[in-house]
């Protein structure tokens, strides 16, 4: 489980979901979000009082759990498909959940996070499987 192609994977991922995850929701698509988030989910936020480690930490987990899975049963040549399943799972799958079951944000902003979510999981996806299959043995 712990080879350098899968170790290697993981922290491509990590780093895309990381990185990318701040760029998009923090820098990119802060104001579109901020207008289609309840107020109520708003008063819970942290705001600028975000935990950094925590972030990084399931950051890692969902890199090492991509990594894992596409390792041991993905079409080698297409990470970017297996990314994009991914997303499809968190996205789509915990996301409707999500809206069915909390004030979080209108159904706009769902929709928007949904396809953003099977986008930037494809593309961590690609990354990962790139640099996983580079280091292949």
């Amino acid at each position: 489980m712990f080879t350098k192609s899968h170790v290697l994977g993981t922290l491509a991922g990590f780093v895309v979901l990381f990185l990318g995850g701040w760029l998009y929701y923090d820098m990119l698509a802060k104001g579109f979000y901020d207008a289609h988030t309840s107020e109520a989910a708003k008063a819970l936020m942290r705001g600028d009082n975000v935990n950094l480690l925590f972030v990084a930490l399931g950051s890692l987990v969902q890199a090492c759990v991509m990594a894992t899975l596409y390792g041991k049963l993905a079409d080698k040549d297409n990470g970017l498909k297996f990314g994009a399943f991914f997303g499809l799972f968190v996205g789509f799958g915990l996301g409707l959940l999500s809206y069915g079951l909390m004030d979080f944000m209108d159904m706009t902003g769902a929709l928007v996070d949904f396809v953003w979510s099977i986008v930037f999981y494809a593309i961590t996806g690609w990354a990962m499987a790139a640099v996983s299959n580079k280091f292949a043995s």
